[in-house]
Parts: C-alpha cells; sequence; structure tokens
C-alpha cells in the first residue's frame, strides 16, 4: 500500500543481494553412485551424483546424456565412473547454485 506523497522505501540493499554458496571443495563432499542397466542386450551406464552439503542432484538434469550402449557392464561402469568425476570437478570449479 502506497501512501500519497510518502516515497517508497528500499526494503533491500545491494549488499543483500549476494547469496553465499556453500562451496564443496573436495571429492569427499559429493556421493557419487556409478552402477549399470541391461537393456536390450546392451550395457547401460547408470549416474547419480549428489552434492552432500546442500543434498542437490547433480546428475541426472533433464536432458542428460545416456552413458552406452556397451558390450561389457564393466564398461558401462567405468564410463558412469568417469561421467561422475567430470561432474564432481566441474561443480568444484564451477558451484552450480
Amino acid at each position: 500500500m502506497r501512501l500519497a506523497g510518502k516515497k517508497p522505501k528500499l526494503m533491500f540493499s545491494r549488499n543483500d543481494a549476494s547469496v553465499s554458496i556453500d562451496v564443496s571443495s573436495s571429492h569427499d563432499d559429493f556421493a557419487v553412485y556409478a552402477t549399470y542397466r541391461l537393456m536390450n542386450g546392451a550395457f547401460w551406464g547408470s549416474l547419480k551424483v549428489v552434492r552432500k552439503a546442500d543434498n542437490r542432484l547433480l546428475f541426472p538434469f533433464e536432458g542428460a546424456p545416456a552413458i552406452g550402449p556397451f558390450a561389457h557392464k564393466d564398461e558401462a561402469i567405468r564410463a558412469a565412473e568417469k561421467l561422475g568425476l567430470q561432474t564432481v570437478d566441474a561443480d568444484i570449479v564451477h558451484p552450480e547454485a
């Protein structure tokens, strides 16, 4: 509600606009779950990456790439682990808010 002749007060200063993020700085700050699925005779990697500080799910996300197909389950697991480590490294460098 605005009163006639009164200027509204600024509720937030510019300093209030910056929000601090709890930055994770090591691989121990993340949970990486890598496994595989067998579909139509091929092995597909399955991955889940969670930032422990705020329980934010970093992978999978909408539009995340499929991991596979592979001829052997070990290949699918290694590919999922590699993508998990890349996801963690990227979040350490540029944390997703």
